[in-house]
């Protein structure tokens, strides 16, 4: 879940004064505030305070694997349009999707901090409705994050989902169609390869994702962030080095990555942890039909993933020119 507090300043502008209160509410370090709320309650004897809402998260623990509770209020505070508008964050359609059936968005790559997934589809600002009526949007992160008190019901109110296998199947399986499971496929060791100008996608081993897509007979759409991994700068980590050495096992360990990663400060652009201002184009691409199979073979998982990994190559070579990369460049498969 992304907090937009470090985005504040435009390049070479100073953004209006009611911006920079808007991008310092509290709502916009959601996980410190939690985090801090714990804190003095312990601090200052009033733990009792907590006793009722560790009762409430007792009975409401596998709420994220759900279907969560999103909140159109909270996807709606002005400060995501803000957030939306700093990069800028774009949407863009290639493709009709029908409304009656539910769909698998695999997202990449990963970057940083998944900034484009947050803005497209955890908020009200990014065109999506407009683009695709009839459609619920999930985005499903790491269950790690739904065990953090507070920051957990802030997480849902986004629209955000556990990535957990039962998780993707209770919002695949809803009737009706109109459903999107939006998972970045490359997960948290993705996040490790997130350079600017690199395009290194870890999804030849992932295949949970079509497994899921053939049991319920999701369509699958490939989705490329441009823009993703330009956000950041990380510290050098090239495989066999010591830091990625550390990285891989403490990702191991805690579930998530620890990306050593550096960008703007807010009243100087060499050096902090805002992300610099360079756009964002999310392409959603062509869906891919799937035929439902309660118990796909192993076969049949391999060939649907095959295609998969050449529609979102074709989605990649059909507009990377658009945005500015290379002729040369081409996505890397890991």
């Amino acid at each position: 879940m992304l907090s937009p507090s470090y985005a504040i300043s435009i390049s070479g502008n100073r953004v209006p004064e009611n911006k920079i209160h808007q991008w310092n509410t509290p709502s916009s370090w959601a996980p410190e505030v939690c985090f801090g709320v714990i804190v003095l309650l312990i601090i200052h004897n009033y733990w009792f305070l907590y006793v009722p809402y560790l009762t409430w998260l007792y009975f409401d623990w596998r709420t994220p694997e759900q279907g969560g509770r999103r909140s159109d209020w909270v996807r709606s505070w002005t400060v995501w349009r803000y957030f939306k508008d700093y990069f800028p964050i774009h949407l863009i359609k290639t493709w009709d999707l029908d409304p009656s059936r539910n769909y698998i968005f695999g997202f990449h790559p990963h970057g940083v901090l998944v900034a484009g997934a947050f803005g497209n589809f955890c908020t009200n600002y990014s065109g999506f409705k407009e683009l695709f009526p009839g459609f619920t949007t999930y985005l499903h992160v790491l269950p790690f994050w739904f065990r953090c008190p507070l920051f957990r019901e802030y997480l849902m109110s986004s629209g955000s989902v556990s990535v957990s296998k039962k998780s993707v199947s209770h919002v695949l399986s809803k009737e009706g169609g109109g459903n999107i499971s939006v998972i970045v496929l490359g997960g948290a060791e993705e996040s490790l390869e997130a350079h600017p100008g690199k395009f290194t996608l870890f999804i030849r081993q992932r295949k949970g994702f079509v497994k899921i897509a053939l049991t319920h007979g999701a369509y699958l759409v490939p989705v490329f962030s441009f823009g993703e991994n330009e956000l950041f700068k990380q510290v050098s980590n090239p495989e066999g080095s010591w830091l990625r050495t550390v990285q891989e096992k403490l990702q191991k360990i805690m579930g998530f990555a620890l990306p050593l990663f550096h960008a703007r400060g807010i009243f100087q652009y060499s050096f902090g942890l805002m992300p610099y201002r360079k756009p964002i184009h999310t392409v959603v691409g062509r869906p891919i039909p799937v035929r439902q199979t309660p118990h796909p073979s192993p076969e049949q998982i391999e060939e649907l993933h095959k295609t998969y990994m050449e529609e979102l190559r074709k989605l990649f070579e059909e507009h990377k020119g658009k945005y500015g990369i290379p002729e040369h460049e081409t996505l890397v498969f890991r």
